[in-house]
């Protein structure tokens, strides 16, 4: 079983490292998709296409951070609140 577990997690993150692109992939896509448009490559609407692809992709990535706020950094607890406070799995006042 162990080297099952092994071989999964091993397989796993190869995947992961395999879908990562890097600055020069993501670079020429936006070019690519910029050019697709119709913009000429050098002028200011191709540089704010650039710009609307990058910004584009930021907030997609906050969005994703957002949506697994509590995946990644767990449920939020307030520490010295107004009475509650989360003891063994349960909420208590």
């Amino acid at each position: 079983m162990r080297i099952a577990a092994s071989i999964f997690s091993l397989l796993s993150i190869a995947f992961v490292l395999s879908s990562c692109q890097t600055a020069e992939e993501i670079r020429a896509a936006d070019e690519a998709r910029c050019g697709g448009y119709g913009f000429k490559r050098g002028s200011e609407n191709f540089a704010n296409c650039l710009m609307n692809q990058d910004l584009s992709r930021r907030a997609d990535q906050r969005a994703f951070m957002e949506s697994n706020n509590d995946f990644f950094w767990g449920p939020t607890v307030v520490v010295g609140g107004p009475g509650y406070y989360y003891h063994r799995g349960y909420w208590r006042h």
